[in-house]
């Protein structure tokens, strides 16, 4: 008499930690905030116009700003989103 072994399903909580556990291992880190309205509106567009995933904008926003950084640029970038209400 052969016996045929099923495989559990997972729950969504563990689907979660194992997919959480592979990008940890890859060398991701997860980040979390919320956005300002201006900066989701901002997020808005440049989620259309590139067809970015929510990590690829969040990743390339805080290279983005790191250069500006690393150029002196930072103060310029500011001001340029101050007096565009953004």
């Amino acid at each position: 008499m052969t016996e045929t072994v099923k495989k559990k399903a997972m729950t969504n909580a563990e689907k979660q930690k194992k997919y959480r556990e592979r990008q940890r291992e890859k060398g991701k880190r997860e980040m979390r905030g919320y956005l300002s309205q201006e900066a989701l509106e901002c997020y808005k567009l440049i989620s259309e116009q590139t067809q970015w995933s929510d990590s690829m904008i969040m990743s390339n926003a805080v290279r983005l700003t790191y250069a500006a950084y690393k150029n002196g640029q930072i103060g310029l970038l500011n001001s340029w989103l101050t007096k565009n209400k953004l």
